[in-house]
């Protein structure tokens, strides 16, 4: 069973409402900052509502307070722009488990990005094509059907995108369901080992032009996941990590090229991310996907996708999942997380020039051909000052603002275990929206670009405040290397930008500003400067932030002004 699985379920089923929050910090509709310190790097006389909504919503975690969320209870969420909202729909998971027994795939709209109200998913129930489906290949592979009541589904990593069919424009959503029964005698595998893997998942299509209403049609069976190994499903043991299945088949992300092809990309910790290409009308395989199963992988990969991507050539369980690929530009970038989703989760980013590969990372390593850990990380787990900081950052959406050319990267984000004196705050999930910005590879490759998240979340912060100056830019930063270590937060330690030019602290040497391209220079590391809220502060407040990398540097530079 996939490890995000066991651990999903663990803090999900454990997680207890314990750690309280005071109505004040529930505020769904933030706080007006009219700043008076010349430090603050704002307009007095700007009114501005900042989110005021806590990071800490155990208090409201229950159903009956859902429309109180906004951003709480969100996991693996993906986002489509439909009849003037953002909506947004993601994976069964809630603190505490609220959501058991109220549907799936539950969701939030948003207009601004920022404040975001709940609504419900696409179905109840397991859709029957699911046990059909699942009967119908145990039967061809000569086993017994498990009964309907037997079967104990996980559900999981929709994708949503906006599609014109037949000149109307509905969404489209592509959702995975796991089954977590063996293989061999079909047990639930909360018995005992029975020597076999765990069955198989299956990724399924809904479509609606009232999400709304909460209103779906299911379209059923898409593909599932698939064996370059025959039918020689036996598991060694608990512990062995060989895997039986080739392509896991959870996680879709769902693309339509410029040329007007439409695709999907799956995988998740077994060999790769597959390319699938689907009917424009149905949403389905453009080609017979036949048994699930062959002798080799060549013969599997002719029928379920091309192999797009893998983070080491030959692992079968390798923690990279959760693709995600968007077009910008002349290129495909897609993006991907690393590690387990509890603490490590980390988002890294390739590109290709074709669907169908090679992705290169910004070192020119071949993701295709899995050549190593690809760089540049987007996300990573990190801590600001006077503040818990973030982990388990991944398994993202990458969306761009409609009519417009920013793009914004969301995924949840995580408490550290213990926060506030709650064993289960790592249960906490709060949806995260930042910004992207398209940063340069190295200094001497100015229009080589790639994408970083900014370190702060999105809070809309009006354009009023104007030019981001140079001047602005002297005084004291929190820097972070964002650099890659396994499960451990990244913290921030000062740096002081000087009016001469000079820099102390983290870093040292020369700075310099490109004022018309909000790039600001660090040494040899080029940074993009925006205008975000220092959600770490109290009051929060408007501030500067900076992200970028540099090709050979393996790390990102996340930066916040503090003064």
């Amino acid at each position: 069973m996939k490890l995000k699985y066991l651990l999903i379920l663990f803090i999900s089923i454990t997680a207890l409402s314990i750690v309280g929050c005071s109505d004040d910090d529930l505020g769904p509709t933030g706080i007006t900052t009219k700043p008076e310190d010349p430090d603050d790097n704002t307009d007095p006389d700007i009114d501005f509502i900042i989110p005021s909504y806590a990071d800490d919503y155990s208090a409201i975690a229950s159903w009956d307070k859902r429309n109180e969320w906004n951003l709480a209870n969100v996991h693996d969420p993906s986002v489509a722009y439909y009849n003037g909202y953002y909506y947004m729909y993601g994976t069964d998971a809630s603190y505490g488990n609220s959501h058991e027994g109220h549907g799936h795939f539950q969701g939030k709209r948003s207009t601004d990005l920022v404040n975001w109200e709940w609504v419900g998913g696409p179905f109840y129930e397991a859709p029957s094509w699911v046990a059909d489906s699942l009967n119908a290949i145990r039967l061809r592979m000569n086993l017994e059907a498990i009964a309907n009541d037997n079967i104990q589904y996980g559900y999981w990593a929709p994708v949503v995108r906006r599609v014109n069919v037949g000149g109307q424009e509905i969404l489209r959503m592509y959702y995975s369901i796991v089954i977590h029964n063996y293989i061999k005698t079909g047990n639930p595998t909360t018995a005992s080992f029975d020597g076999s893997w765990t069955e198989r998942a299956f990724i399924g299509m809904c479509e609606s032009t009232d999400p709304a209403g909460a209103v779906w049609e299911d379209k059923g069976f898409v593909t599932t996941s698939s064996s370059d190994r025959g039918l020689d499903f036996s598991r060694a043991s608990i512990s062995d990590w060989s895997g039986y299945f080739y392509y896991n088949a959870i996680d879709p992300t769902y693309i339509v090229s410029p040329e007007g092809n439409h695709y999907l990309i799956h995988g998740s910790w077994h060999s790769g991310f597959a390319l699938l290409q689907v009917d424009a009308t149905t949403g389905k395989p453009l080609n017979t996907l036949g048994n699930p199963w062959a002798d080799n992988a060549s013969e599997l990969t002719a029928r379920y996708g091309a192999r797009v991507g893998t983070r080491s050539n030959g692992s079968r369980w390798q923690a990279s999942e959760a693709p995600e690929v968007i077009y910008k530009d002349g290129y495909y970038y897609l993006f991907m997380a690393y590690d387990g989703l509890d603490v490590p989760y980390n988002t890294r980013v390739v590109r290709s020039e074709n669907i169908e590969g090679p992705y290169y990372d910004i070192t020119g390593r071949n993701f295709t051909n899995g050549q190593g850990d690809s760089y540049p990380i987007v996300t990573h787990p990190y801590k600001f000052n006077l503040s818990n900081g973030w982990v388990g950052i991944a398994h993202c959406c990458i969306f761009q603002k409609e009519n417009t050319d920013e793009w914004f990267y969301m995924s949840q984000g995580r408490l550290p275990v213990n926060v506030g004196g709650n064993p289960f705050s790592n249960a906490i999930m709060m949806g995260h929206v930042r910004r992207i910005v398209w940063c340069p590879a190295s200094v001497n490759e100015p229009n080589n670009l790639w994408p970083i998240a900014l370190p702060e979340r999105y809070a809309g912060v009006p354009e009023e405040y104007g030019t981001i100056t140079e001047n602005e830019l002297i005084g004291t930063w929190e820097h972070i290397n964002l650099s890659y270590r396994f499960a451990q937060q990244n913290s921030a330690t000062g740096l002081t930008l000087k009016s001469d030019g000079t820099m102390t602290g983290a870093l040292t040497g020369n700075w310099s500003y490109n004022e018309s391209k909000k790039q600001l220079t660090l040494g040899n590391v080029i940074v993009c400067v925006e205008r975000e809220v220092d959600w770490e502060a109290s009051p929060r407040r408007v501030t500067l932030v900076y992200a970028g990398t540099e090709k050979n540097l393996n790390a990102t530079y996340w930066g916040k002004k503090s003064k």
